[in-house]
């Protein structure tokens, strides 16, 4: 009886942990195996070489992304604007996907496969941004402005360090939010 092989999906799996964790430089055939305690013979039975795990993890990536999370979006009754707060709450989860999307962002400055597939989630995500704002604004042009500010607040608050006196950066964030989306503001 032969051993049992580790999975396609476990390695790709790993590979996205080890992205997320140390970039796209930390996702090495020799380590990804060690992690999973197998040699990395069973890896080269799923991928030609390392190139086609990267593809992998993109698309990967990618599904979980946008279809998984549109999925559960249509699933949601109600208001656009809870379906915009599941969305964001559901791409940009700081246990999963964020660490993923932000190391993602970083690769995809150096590698013309990361920038097209990021190009089609964040195109994805905008299109949804736009569907949602368009329930309650009529204007084209702020629909896509109120879209590039949302995102925008989604992934760029990530990066700032700044301070907001007499408030949370979640609180601060919160309050951008019902502004864009036409919320009142609860204090």
């Amino acid at each position: 009886m032969g051993a049992k092989r580790t999975p396609r999906e476990a390695w790709v799996e790993e590979g996205l942990r080890a992205l997320a964790s140390g970039g796209v430089g930390s996702v090495r055939v020799e380590v990804l195996a060690k992690t999973l305690g197998v040699t990395r013979g069973g890896f080269y039975g799923y991928f030609a070489d390392r190139n086609a795990l990267l593809e992998a993890m993109l698309d990967a990536w990618e599904r979980e992304s946008i279809d998984e999370v549109l999925e559960r979006v249509k699933q949601l009754d109600g208001d656009p604007r809870e379906k915009i707060r599941l969305a964001g709450q559901l791409t940009l989860s700081v246990d999963r996907l964020l660490p993923i999307d932000l190391a993602i962002r970083d690769w995809a400055r150096r590698d013309a496969a990361a920038a097209a597939c990021l190009r089609r989630v964040d195109n994805e995500r905008m299109a949804l941004l736009r569907e949602m704002i368009g329930t309650f604004c009529d204007d084209s042009d702020e629909i896509e402005a109120r879209s590039l500010l949302a995102f925008s607040l989604a992934i760029g608050s990530h990066f700032l360090a700044a301070e907001h006196p007499g408030h949370t950066h979640t609180e601060v964030r919160a309050m951008a939010a019902d502004i864009l989306l036409n919320r009142p503001h609860m204090r």
